[in-house]
């Protein structure tokens, strides 16, 4: 589904990522991980837009879509969650989960959208019409994951969805992730910190450092390799 190549950005002159190459597989979650600092969030990014690609190619279902712009990525079925919680906090969980409806498709299925959100999170089901700036840290989270969804992605990437939440929020957050891929046949890309879970949920594991991947392979791979776990992940 998607096949990038030899991808080099940075902000400026700061050059940050030095040609990594990476192929996701459609109905597949594939993690990409590594100490903070590597590449992570700039690789994806790059891959969706925000930041324009210095050198190398990105396909997405065998298209060129290296020079194509943001707005576009999201009308082929491409979303990002960024890191952090990027909400309108004085809106309504609703209203939030409808900004992301923007692309027509999306506005043509936006009931059947909400219906699929609401089996996924049904806190929100009973939060529709509370600010969303007074929801906890965890259904906060829910809320930006669910209005990615609204724009009805095939590939949804995620950048640290855990990001600040307690352990038992953290287990419900890659269940989630489990259920958009085996309840609705999404692809999902993952940046997690949490080493641990995010090889266990995947079914290939990427490990960047200093802007190249250093290693790949199946979970089970990363997992009995040694040298990859204490090198570059720190388990």
């Amino acid at each position: 589904m998607l096949n990038v190549r030899d991808l080099e950005s940075g902000y400026g002159s700061m050059h940050v990522l030095w040609g990594p190459s990476m192929k996701v597989k459609k109905g597949t979650i594939t993690s990409l991980l590594g100490p903070n600092g590597v590449g992570k969030s700039t690789f994806l990014k790059t891959v969706f837009g925000s930041i324009m690609p210095w050198n190398g190619t990105i396909y997405y279902m065998n298209k060129d879509i290296t020079r194509v712009p943001t707005h576009r990525k999201v009308e082929m079925g491409i979303a990002l969650v960024p890191e952090g919680k990027h909400l309108f906090p004085n809106m309504s969980v609703m209203e939030n989960l409808i900004m992301g409806a923007y692309v027509k498709k999306a506005r043509e299925h936006m009931d059947d959208s909400l219906e699929m959100i609401f089996s996924l999170f049904p806190r929100l089901r009973e939060r529709m019409t509370q600010v969303a700036g007074s929801l906890s840290g965890g259904e906060q989270q829910m809320v930006t994951i669910g209005r990615a969804l609204m724009s009805r992605p095939d590939l949804i990437m995620l950048d640290e969805p855990s990001q600040g939440l307690a352990p038992v929020l953290v287990k419900e957050v890659f269940q989630t992730i489990n259920k958009m891929k085996n309840q609705i046949g999404l692809t999902v890309l993952l940046i997690e910190q949490n080493a641990e879970a995010s090889i266990n949920a995947a079914d290939y594991v990427y490990i960047m450092h200093e802007g190249v991947i250093r290693a790949e392979g199946t979970p089970d791979e990363i997992k009995s390799s040694t040298q990859i776990r204490e090198l570059f992940l720190g388990i």
